[in-house]
């Protein structure tokens, strides 16, 4: 995943992301139409072009690479909000941090809404998910700690952390179930502008 912040990548790493792309997409779809247990990381390998070895030196096992990286997701966000002014509010903050996510998973769309679709219909799948993000949410609760110079203890670090990231979950809910119509960053820009507003009540106008 590249971001602004990001240096260009060499031939080689482009090589590497392509292989490693088109090893989770032949995944994906091999899954969508036969179901998790119906797959072997032999057939991924085939439909991908590569060899069993080659699929190893990249995804542990065949769930890694259905659920995608959230390690380097979470690297892409810490480093996102780091470079965020620190003057910015920190909700602010974290809006610009995941709009980073967000490009990808919009330049990415198919891929992107095949994933989500995949996971949401296998738990173990979802289980993995939920576990890896909530790394990141400790992450980043040590995060905007540091930032606002609260102790990460305190109830604001994890509370503001917690709301962004439901905001991000709801756009992105939003965002699949319209197939991926309209602008991802949008919807999450739509949500952030709401929770910043205090959620008011749609009745009082």
């Amino acid at each position: 995943m590249t971001s602004e912040h990001s240096t260009p990548l060499g031939r080689r790493d482009r090589k590497k992301r392509q292989t490693r792309a088109a090893l989770a997409t032949a995944a994906l779809r091999l899954v969508a139409e036969r179901g998790l247990d119906q797959v072997t990381v032999e057939e991924i390998s085939e439909a991908a072009d590569v060899s069993s070895r080659t699929f190893f030196n990249y995804f542990p096992t065949k769930d890694d690479a259905l659920i995608g990286d959230t390690e380097a997701d979470r690297e892409v966000v810490l480093g996102a909000l780091a470079a965020v002014p620190a003057h910015l509010p920190t909700l602010e903050a974290l809006r610009r941090a995941f709009a980073e996510v967000v490009d990808e998973v919009q330049g990415n769309a198919e891929l992107s809404l095949l994933r989500m679709r995949v996971v949401s219909q296998h738990p173990v799948l979802l289980a993995r998910l939920i576990s890896g993000n909530a790394v990141t949410e400790r992450a980043l609760v040590e995060a905007v700690a540091a930032r606002t110079g609260c102790p990460a203890t305190d109830a604001y670090p994890a509370l503001v952390v917690a709301v962004a990231g439901a905001a991000l979950r709801t756009a992105m809910i939003r965002w699949a179930t319209c197939d991926g119509a309209g602008s991802l960053a949008v919807l999450l820009d739509e949500a952030f502008a709401a929770v910043a507003a205090g959620l008011p009540d749609p009745r009082t106008g």
